[in-house]
């Protein structure tokens, strides 16, 4: 019996598409049908998928339909698999997801081709040790920050660097960001804004009730640790989207993630022009 080649199997592409957003929806219609056209398995992440990956399997790329958010939400799934990741910007200013709506068939055309370039981005590598039941880990590409639950309270947080005590914080939290979460939550704090291009950690106070109030710049070796120490239950969340509780005797390591996200980019990056237009900075 003559034997036959099996079909070449299919290649697959992720979608993470913002949930709640019209035209996002019409849009992921019009992608699977790009990629299907195309020979791709198109996979569409939801959730539970974009925290595990199980139900992925290998995918060349992913395709972030929506706003730096989902972008966020993107990266959490692909950076431990070094997937490039696309942007598709649904948003207002995209700083990460650059590629709008009409140019999103010519930048999958460009990526099929390999004619694109990755920007490799520092993520944080976040862990909620326990002494009691299993440590929670979690990936993060703007930041990581451990806040009070309860309005008009204060919470006592301690910080050690490297292995260190340095402080303890009365504040309504902290927050630990990359450069690339430097325009995010840690702008809002007045912390510093740092070029994307670089690698260290921002540790940044939150309504701090201390003469002590200034954000701490760190080298990414430097594991950051938090442990709350007095008032309410306190909670990390992490890129605005992974909650978790973290009561007394447990603490927080925050440091530099093994592996970066890879963003996919077809022009070089435009990180100071996006800052100049998002604070209407106009030339003199």
């Amino acid at each position: 019996m003559e034997n036959v080649p099996a079909p070449p199997a299919a290649r697959h592409v992720a979608f993470v598409v913002h949930p709640d957003r019209r035209e996002a929806a019409d849009l992921a219609v019009q992608a699977r049908k790009w990629w299907e056209g195309r020979g791709y398995a198109v996979v569409d992440l939801g959730e539970n998928e974009q925290e595990d990956g199980t139900a992925a399997g290998p995918c060349e790329f992913a395709v972030s339909l929506g706003g730096d958010g989902t972008m966020l939400r993107t990266v959490q799934f692909a950076v431990g698999r070094g997937i490039p990741v696309l942007g598709v910007n649904l948003g207002s200013l995209g700083y990460l997801a650059q590629v709008e709506p009409g140019g999103m068939e010519t930048a999958f055309g460009r990526l099929v081709a390999g004619d694109y370039e990755i920007e490799e981005r520092m993520v944080l590598a976040v862990r909620v040790r326990r002494p009691v039941g299993r440590d929670v880990t979690a990936i993060g590409l703007n930041e990581a920050g451990v806040l009070k639950t309860v309005p008009g309270r204060t919470i006592r947080l301690d910080v050690a660097v490297a292995g260190h005590p340095f402080l303890s914080y009365v504040v309504d939290g902290i927050v630990v960001a990359t450069p690339t979460g430097s325009t995010g939550y840690n702008l809002s704090l007045r912390g510093p804004i740092v070029s994307p291009r670089l690698r260290l950690l921002i540790v940044t106070p939150i309504s701090p009730h201390m003469l002590f109030d200034r954000p701490l710049v760190l080298d990414p070796a430097e594991v950051v640790r938090i442990e709350p120490r007095d008032g309410p239950p306190a909670v990390l969340v992490v890129d605005g989207s992974n909650v978790v509780p973290v009561g007394l005797g447990e603490t927080v390591d925050v440091s530099a993630g093994g592996q970066p996200a890879r963003i996919v980019r077809f022009e070089p990056d435009r990180f100071h022009a996006i800052l100049a237009a998002k604070f209407g900075l106009g030339t003199r």
